[in-house]
């Protein structure tokens, strides 16, 4: 197992075939992509990555990274901290046509060379592991009428305006 900063380059199938564990951090400010759409470019993931040969004599690569991220509030925002969590099982395939007999469990990683960069690697999955909407739990929006709406508070009624000036007509 090695431990610390994460090697730039690998050779997945011979890691592969040693079983070979890799655990380290990746800096959030070598991963451009990621960044894009987050608020702040501060922080690390702790990567915890094993290379493996199944059953089927497909060569694998699974583990996970964590950390926490900074993105935009969709309700105020502001910036939000965010947990994050990408578990990866992928199969290593030499082209597309490998990778399409791949079993349905794996998701592809597509090798045509002997090396891969491992971060661009653990940078998708991250970027696929991101919430589509980010939020604090109990922030409030300002509405034009200056109320405070709240997730738990029902939505201001927009015709709300006209039943009064329709009752105050009578």
């Amino acid at each position: 197992m090695s431990n610390g900063p994460l090697p730039k380059r690998v050779d997945p199938r011979k890691l592969a075939e040693r079983e070979v564990r890799i655990a380290g951090q990746a800096a959030l400010e070598d991963m451009p992509n990621l960044c894009q759409a987050l608020a702040d470019r501060e922080g690390e993931f702790n990567v915890d990555l094993q290379f493996a040969v199944d059953e089927q004599r497909i060569r694998t690569l699974t583990g996970s990274a964590t950390g926490h991220v900074t993105m935009t509030c969709q309700r105020c925002l502001e910036s939000v901290e965010v947990a994050v969590e990408a578990d990866f099982n992928l199969g290593v395939a030499a082209s597309e046509e490998a990778a399409q007999q791949l079993p349905r469990s794996y998701d592809p990683l597509i090798v045509e060379g002997e090396e891969i960069e491992l971060l661009p690697v653990i940078e998708e999955e991250l970027i696929l592991s991101l919430p589509h909407d980010a939020y604090h739990d109990d922030c409030s929006i300002k509405t034009s009428f200056g109320e405070a709406v709240t997730e738990k508070n029902e939505k201001p009624n927009p015709f709300s305006v006209l039943a009064q000036l329709k009752a105050d007509n009578k």
